[in-house]
């Protein structure tokens, strides 16, 4: 299956020069959605995780179905002030200022081997959040996989020089 028949590409979105890759299109589609969540699947049917994590928003989509089918629990990494609990943050840049990703504090098990999934990376920016807010609270991300990779942008490199496996259902070239 070419998941990327299932993305929209929308042109200067949110400003000029950025191609938006667009995947409530392959949400939507019942072919493709199950194709995405079949092929992360099989990317680590044969790993060794004790839960898997996505990324707010489209990264609880993948990830919910990505746990249901591995037999795991799911753990959301949701922007600040988002959950109810006590919390522990992780601060990023963005281009324009900085944002925070957040967990439960009680959400990760001590040593516990954690898959990340999200839909898209790109500068890795977000996922390196995530990736150093599971080591804080005990846990590690031993993988992150992403339905689209934008390899000019350098988020593989990024995730990979922290010793993450980094894999990919498609690329798209540009930004």
């Amino acid at each position: 299956m070419n998941i990327k028949t299932f993305i929209r590409t929308i042109p200067d979105y949110p400003k000029a020069g950025i191609q938006f890759r667009d995947i409530t299109t392959l949400l939507s589609d019942p072919e493709g959605f199950r194709g995405a969540v079949d092929a992360l699947v099989a990317l680590h049917s044969k790993g060794s995780f004790d839960a898997v994590a996505g990324i707010e928003a489209r990264g609880f989509i993948l990830g919910g179905a990505v746990a249901h089918q591995l037999g795991l629990g799911f753990i959301p990494v949701r922007k600040k002030g988002k959950l109810p609990w006590k919390t522990i943050g992780q601060e990023y840049d963005l281009e324009y200022g900085t944002d925070t990703v957040e967990i439960h504090a009680d959400a990760v098990a001590q040593n516990a081997r954690i898959l990340l999934i999200d839909d898209l990376i790109a500068t890795g920016g977000t996922a390196e959040a995530a990736v150093k807010l599971f080591a804080r609270a005990g846990g590690s991300v031993a993988a992150a996989s992403f339905v689209i990779e934008l390899p000019e942008l350098g988020g593989r490199q990024r995730l990979e020089a922290l010793d993450i496996e980094v894999l990919s259902l498609c690329s798209f070239e540009g930004h």
